[in-house]
C-alpha cells in the first residue's frame, strides 16, 4: 500500500477514514482475510456474546470474573466511548497506544499484497472488520487463554462470527433496534443473534420473552448447539441499596446464592446473572463461587448508570428497551429535590418513542436536549420539537454540550439528580467532556 503510517495518530485516521471508502464485506471476505492473517488467537477459548442490549456489560462481567480468577482474557467490545483503544482489552487493561499501533500494522501491512481470491474483489476491511482482526492479532500477542467477543450488529453475519472455535455462546435481552437490518419481529431479530450458535457448544439466554426464548431453542436445535435457558425465576431477592443492588441467584448445585453489583442500575442485575449462568456452566475448576462474587461485585462499567459525579449520573441507554430499563432504575432512585435529564440521540433510531417513555414517565423536573457532535446526530430543532409537545417539565434546548452540562450541574441543589441519557455517543461526548483539561 502506498500510504505510509507510523503514529497512533495515523492509525486512527485510518481507521476512522475506512467509510468512506469501503462497506461491509461478505462473510466468506472476513473468513478468508482472518484466515490469511494466519487465524491469530484461533486456539483461545471463545466467549462469543451477542444481543440487543447488555451485551457490552455481559462481556465486562465475564471478563472481570476471569480476571478474579487469575485467567488471562482479552475482550472485543464496541463501541468505544473515548478512545478506540478501549475496544481492545486482555486482562482488564486497554491497549496501550504502542500495542494498538502494532496491531495495526500487522492488519494494514497485510493488506498491500492479498491473496487473488481477495485481490479480484478489490477487498478492504470494513471499519468493524478492521478492529475485530487487530484486537484477534492483539489477544495472540498477548498470550490470552479466553477471548470474549462482543457482536458488533446482529450475530449471523457480524464479523466476529468469523471465528472457527467457540467454548460458549450467550445471548443477551433481545430487544426493537437495527431493524432495518435484522427483521421486523423480535423472533425475527433473535433468529439473526441465534446465528452465532454452533453445534455442540453451550448457548445461554435469558427465558424471560417467551416468544424470544422459544425461537432461540428451535434455533439451538436446528444448530445442534446446547440450550441453556436463564429462567425468570432464576433471579429473586432484589434489594436496592444506595450505590449497589444485591440479589439472589439460583445455581444448580447451590440452590440461591447471594451477589452484590457495584451499580444502582437494575437492569444490571439480569446482566450480571447471565453473566454467572454462563461462567458456572464453563466447568473450568478455578471459577469458583467466591471467585464469581467477587469478579462480578468489583465490576465497574463506564457509562452504564455511571456516577460521574455527586448525583450526577451518565447511562448510555440507547433504544426504547435501554430507556425502559432506565427509567425502572431512576424510579428506585430516592430523590429530595428536582430531577434533571439531559438527552441526544442519533437520527435512525426510533427517537419517538423513548422521547415519549421519557415525557410521560413524569419523573423529571427538566429536560435539556443537546445535538451530538457526529453526522448521524438528531438535529437540535428536532430535539427540542419532539419534547416541547409534553407538558409537565421545563425543556430547553443547549447548542453546546459544554454549556449543557455545566448548566445542568451548576444550577442543581445539593437533593437534585441529574441524568444523562439517550446514547453512547452522548456519554463518549460526555466522558471526553470531563477528561479535557480545564483552565480558568
Amino acid at each position: 500500500m502506498a500510504e505510509k503510517i507510523g503514529s497512533y495518530e495515523e492509525a486512527v485516521d485510518y481507521i476512522n477514514g475506512i467509510p468512506k471508502f469501503t462497506g461491509k464485506s461478505s462473510m466468506e471476505d472476513t473468513v478468508s482475510f482472518l484466515s490469511y492473517l494466519g487465524d491469530p488467537a484461533q486456539n483461545c477459548k471463545m466467549i462469543h456474546v451477542a444481543g440487543t442490549n447488555g451485551k457490552g456489560s455481559v462481556c465486562a462481567y465475564l471478563c472481570s470474573v476471569l480476571k478474579e480468577a487469575g485467567i488471562a482474557a482479552g475482550m472485543f467490545i464496541s463501541p468505544h466511548l473515548v478512545t478506540m483503544r478501549e475496544r481492545l482489552v486482555a486482562d482488564g487493561v486497554m491497549a496501550s497506544r504502542e500495542e494498538f499501533l502494532e496491531a495495526f500494522c500487522i492488519v494494514y501491512q497485510k493488506l498491500s499484497v492479498l491473496p487473488p481470491k481477495l485481490a479480484g474483489r478489490d477487498y478492504h476491511p470494513s471499519f468493524f472488520e478492521f478492529l475485530f482482526f487487530m484486537a484477534m492479532v492483539f489477544f495472540e500477542k498477548k498470550g490470552v487463554e479466553y477471548v470474549i467477543l462482543e457482536t458488533g450488529l446482529g450475530g449471523r453475519l457480524d464479523a466476529t462470527n468469523a471465528v472457527k472455535q467457540k467454548k460458549m455462546c450467550v445471548i443477551t435481552s433481545i430487544g426493537y433496534d437495527h431493524m432495518e437490518y435484522l427483521g421486523d419481529t423480535l423472533p425475527e431479530i433473535a433468529a439473526e443473534k441465534a446465528g452465532i450458535m454452533r453445534r455442540n457448544v453451550p448457548v445461554v439466554y435469558p427465558a424471560e420473552k417467551k416468544e424470544v426464548a422459544c425461537k432461540l431453542a428451535e434455533c439451538a436445535a436446528k444448530a445442534g448447539a446446547e440450550a441453556v435457558p436463564m429462567p425468570e425465576w432464576a433471579i429473586k431477592e432484589i434489594k436496592i441499596q444506595n450505590k449497589t443492588i444485591d440479589f439472589s441467584l439460583h445455581l444448580n448445585y447451590y440452590d440461591y446464592i447471594g451477589f452484590t453489583v457495584s451499580t444502582p442500575a437494575v437492569y444490571q442485575t439480569e446482566n450480571a446473572a447471565l453473566a454467572v449462568w454462563a461462567l458456572t456452566r464453563l466447568n473450568d475448576q478455578r471459577i469458583t463461587l467466591s471467585v464469581v462474587q467477587e469478579g462480578i461485585r468489583r465490576m465497574v462499567w463506564e457509562g452504564r448508570m455511571e456516577e460521574i459525579g455527586p448525583n450526577v449520573y451518565l447511562d448510555g441507554a440507547h433504544n426504547i428497551d435501554g430507556i425502559l430499563a432506565f427509567l425502572e432504575t431512576v424510579r428506585s432512585h430516592p430523590c429530595q429535590g428536582r430531577r434533571k435529564l439531559l438527552y441526544s440521540t442519533v437520527k435512525d433510531k426510533n427517537y419517538q418513542k423513548t422521547v415519549e417513555a421519557i415525557a410521560c414517565s413524569a419523573l423529571f423536573d427538566e429536560i435539556g436536549v443537546v445535538a451530538l457532535a457526529d453526522e448521524r446526530a438528531l438535529p437540535l430543532t428536532v430535539l427540542e420539537d419532539s419534547y416541547r409537545q409534553y407538558t409537565g417539565f421545563r425543556c430547553k434546548a443547549y447548542k453546546e454540550l459544554d454549556t449543557a452540562y455545566t448548566e445542568l450541574v451548576q444550577d442543581k441543589d445539593d437533593e437534585d439528580t441529574v441524568y444523562i441519557v439517550g446514547s453512547l455517543y452522548l456519554a463518549g461526548e460526555i466522558k471526553a467532556l470531563l477528561r479535557r483539561p480545564r483552565h480558568d
